[in-house]
């Protein structure tokens, strides 16, 4: 049999001019422009904790335990006689690194099985479908507790997994909606009757034109696996000492929190600064990527 691609109509893909319009409209964004400001911020900081804190993660005395804010000590000590900004700035990598792989993962995971199901459809479509709402219909917070409690373990790698395994439904949703909207279109009708192999069109025509809504909802996830690290901490099942994220100091400083409000307020105001910075690029990125904003 002949190769009917090498006499197929060259197949016309609307993504290019698009493409360029978002990355104009996003590289304009105020919203954009904050967001990565505080992103590259955080990153700095886990990357070179060193150079912005003012003293390191181990100097720590008890006898300086839970004192004021000082010249010494600009947020205080927490109970353990630990610099608080210190540890807030410490406690950078572990959160930002949890909420990265997580959101990677989750967006490998979640959008290959919504690919999968878009595009395969009958059968597959509907496994994959109810394996995704049966995974939806169980919390989150609630799936990872327990399966960090199963583990027994607080180590990084076991908080990514279990998050992993708890956090990509939502993901797989949206990715099967987007690969569900792409797959009749002209232009993918056009492979198939060149004779394209499925996993050709699938790579190549339906995923180019079906990433813009899963890049918006890994970017939006990127501080929402942030919080839910900070909380399963917070409820002890997540990353114990002597790893240092915010969530655990949260948790470490809540049982005094009347007493020294900063040991957590400052902890607190880290994450919600990286939730933020994320949330903006979220936004923007959707905003960008809106093929009916033809600004």
């Amino acid at each position: 049999m002949h190769n009917l691609e090498l006499s197929a109509p060259p197949v016309e893909e609307p993504a290019g001019g698009h493409r360029q319009r978002s990355w104009t409209r996003l590289r304009r964004s105020r919203q954009a422009q904050i967001g990565a400001f505080l992103l590259l911020l955080m990153i700095v900081l886990a990357v070179m904790p060193g150079l912005f804190a003012p003293y390191s993660s181990s100097d720590c005395a008890l006898s300086e335990s839970l004192l004021s804010p000082s010249p010494q000590h600009l947020l205080g000590t927490d109970l353990q006689g630990c610099d608080v900004l210190a540890q807030s700035i410490y406690g950078t990598r572990a959160s930002l690194t949890v909420g990265l792989l997580v959101a990677l993962f989750t967006g490998l995971l979640g959008g290959a099985i919504g690919a999968i199901a878009g595009y395969a459809g009958g059968w597959i479509d509907t496994v994959l479908t109810k394996m995704t709402e049966i995974a939806l219909s169980i919390p989150l917070l609630l799936s990872a507790s327990v399966l960090l409690t199963l583990v027994g373990s607080g180590g990084l790698a076991a908080v990514v997994i279990a998050l992993t395994l708890s956090g990509w439904p939502p993901v797989a949703r949206i990715m099967r909606g987007a690969v569900l909207e792409v797959r009749h279109r002209d232009f993918v009708l056009a492979a198939r009757a060149a004779g394209g192999t499925h996993p050709r069109i699938l790579l190549q025509h339906v995923l180019r034109n079906s990433l813009a809504p899963w890049f918006v909802v890994v970017t939006t996830n990127l501080g929402l696996f942030i919080t839910y690290e900070s909380i399963v901490s917070m409820l002890g099942v997540g990353l114990q000492p002597p790893t240092i994220s915010w969530g655990q100091l949260i948790y470490d400083a809540q049982s005094r929190f009347l007493d020294a409000p900063l040991p957590l307020l400052a902890p607190a105001g880290f994450l919600t600064a990286a939730v933020f910075a994320f949330i903006l690029l979220g936004d923007s990125l959707r905003d960008a990527l809106d093929p009916k904003d033809a600004k």
